[in-house]
């Protein structure tokens, strides 16, 4: 979300104020209204960035502790795109190493401790009109946040085809049995079994025959 805040002078200086704790954007905006600048909130780095470059602002106050893009890589980002910004780093006591260290790197004009106060804001202010220095952190920003290349794609071709997997012809038999020899087993069972009924049946008709034409029977 982004909160502009404007004086009554169209000339006024613009100072971007971005923190994500809605008490310390609060106190920042009035204490900087009362200096009669144009007050612009917000409240994450990615956000920072862009606003920073829509606006142009003479000031950023940037708190390092942010979501999306922490403070000292947004400060690098808009040093970036512009190498005459003025970026005053805010973080809490504890924070202190942090932010001398990103102050350096960044080329900020100076840090200030949270909760921020109008006072603290007087006893730094000739930081604050004073030169802007060097930002030596910009050699390794590609390193500390490398962009993806984009890689294009043809539109005309489709996805490419898998790759099938090499089948072998079906072995056929070199001496391929004739049609009567494949004939199941069975089948030659039965047949022997009706050949001895046969056989059987013959011989007690011989048998009787024999019997009766001697008066056997």
């Amino acid at each position: 979300m982004v909160r502009v805040t404007d004086v009554e002078d169209e000339e006024a200086p613009t100072v971007l104020i971005v923190d994500n704790n809605q008490m310390s954007l609060h106190r920042l905006t009035n204490i900087f209204r009362q200096r009669e600048f144009n007050v612009v909130t917000c409240e994450d780095g990615d956000r920072a960035v862009d606003e920073y470059i829509r606006l142009d602002p003479e000031l950023v106050v940037l708190s390092l502790d942010i979501p999306s893009m922490d403070g000292h890589l947004a400060a690098l980002e808009m040093r970036e795109h512009g190498k005459d910004c003025r970026i005053l780093f805010s973080a809490p006591k504890r924070q202190a190493q942090l932010a001398q260290d990103a102050t350096h790197s960044a080329g900020a004009i100076g840090w200030v401790e949270k909760p921020i106060t109008a006072a603290a804001i007087d006893s730094i202010w000739n930081l604050v009109l004073g030169p802007i220095p060097d930002a030596p952190g910009l050699e390794d920003l590609d390193t500390i946040h490398p962009v993806e290349e984009m890689i294009e794609v043809e539109k005309d071709e489709g996805p490419m085809p898998l790759p099938l997997p090499d089948i072998a012809p079906l072995a056929l038999p070199i001496n391929p049995l004739p049609v009567e020899a494949q004939t199941p087993a069975k089948k030659s069972s039965k047949a022997k079994r009706l050949l001895i009924v046969l056989v059987i049946f013959s011989g007690l008709g011989a048998a009787g025959w024999y019997a009766w034409s001697n008066g056997l029977i």
